[in-house]
């Protein structure tokens, strides 16, 4: 819990985000432990990476929860079932990738274009905000630049697929504008 809440976890810093992962999911037990079983596949040589953790640990809380409250919605309070929640971490190239995978309702098509937008909701008043996904798109486009795309079947579930780059990525631009043109010339 003080990792997650931790008020230096603003700043940008090198972090082991699959650290980051469990932590969030820890913390948000409580939100998916009735509905789902929570996966994780998680690249164990991940290397460090260069975001907010507290800000990316929002980000998986606002994609965990949303796919909590979809098995819930389809599920449709059946007691005896449960849906699959699998988050997983992987590098590709310099950039990290994490996918929130669930099984619940699905997003339908004629309101994919609007999930990102602020105050956009689906669910009924005192439930959701709209802020959650406009929220987290914010942060890993506009505060990361990085991506977020979607990919869901309507009645199957929805993947979210983030991807942040590893490095700080206006030090390396700053260190190749040095003389030896590589962040590996500053060092020596």
């Amino acid at each position: 819990m003080k990792e997650f809440s931790h008020p230096a976890a603003q700043a940008k810093q090198v972090v082991d985000f699959n650290r980051c992962v469990e932590s969030t999911v820890t913390v948000c037990r409580n939100e998916w432990k009735y509905v789902a079983d929570v996966e994780l596949d998680l690249d164990p040589r991940l290397p460090p990476v260069y975001c907010s953790p507290g800000e990316m640990n929002q980000v998986l809380l606002n994609l965990i929860v949303n796919a909590a409250h979809a098995i819930g919605d389809k599920l449709g309070g059946v007691t005896n079932e449960r849906g699959k929640i699998t988050i997983s971490t992987r590098c590709q190239g310099d950039w990290l990738e994490i996918r929130v995978s669930d099984t619940g309702t699905g997003i339908p098509e004629a309101i994919r274009d609007r999930i990102f937008d602020p105050f956009f909701t689906t669910k009924p008043v005192g439930k959701g905000t709209g802020q959650g996904l406009a929220i987290t798109h914010s942060i890993v486009v506009e505060k990361h630049h990085g991506t977020i795309d979607v990919e869901t079947t309507p009645g199957k579930g929805t993947t979210f697929i983030v991807r942040i780059p590893i490095h700080d990525q206006e030090e390396e631009k700053n260190a190749s504008d040095l003389p030896g043109g590589s962040p590996e010339s500053v060092i020596a």
